[in-house]
């Protein structure tokens, strides 16, 4: 087996972030409980009981969401691999012969790419894989394409790259 020469595993820890997801969780279970233990109806125009139930099963595949999110990077000698899962299942290689050039750079993802995720800004700018902070790995191929691979080792992912560039 080849040797991993970096690993970064990110994961979206971000306050104001799980601070959204739980109070929408929390609405949502607020109204199950108002309205199937207390007889309350929840809302100006509430749904059945057993349609609460199901509507309730949208916070909490939500929250398993969140809790399995994770953009995963590594290097080793003959390539780059980067999944974001569970969107991205399988590692994607980025071969050493494709990368024209790299560099880290600092970026703005909500003006560059719309925000965290999975963006995609045009051709222009390219692709990006970030889940938190405003650092990247920006790649740019031999076809023009583009690639932004957020992390928070930036030296540590650069100083791989250079290992197996040179």
């Amino acid at each position: 087996m080849e040797t991993v020469i970096f690993k970064e595993t990110q994961k979206f820890t971000q306050i104001w972030l799980w601070m959204i997801v739980l109070i929408i969780v929390g609405i949502f279970l607020w109204g199950i409980i108002q309205q199937i233990f207390f007889d309350i109806p929840f809302g100006n125009h509430p749904v059945s009981n057993q349609g609460l139930w199901f509507y309730g099963l949208i916070p909490l595949i939500i929250v398993l969401l969140f809790v399995n999110l994770r953009l995963q990077t590594f290097v080793k000698r003959d390539g780059i691999y980067v999944r974001f899962f569970p969107f991205i299942i399988k590692y994607k290689r980025i071969k050493i012969g494709e990368i024209k050039s790299f560099e880290v750079r600092k970026y703005n993802p909500l003006k560059e790419y719309g925000g965290w995720g999975i963006r995609f800004a045009g051709r222009k700018v390219g692709k990006a894989y970030n889940v938190k902070g405003n650092i990247g790995m920006q790649f740019e191929f031999t076809d023009g394409k583009k690639l932004l691979i957020g992390t928070q080792k930036p030296d540590e992912f650069l100083k791989a790259i250079e290992k197996i560039k040179s």
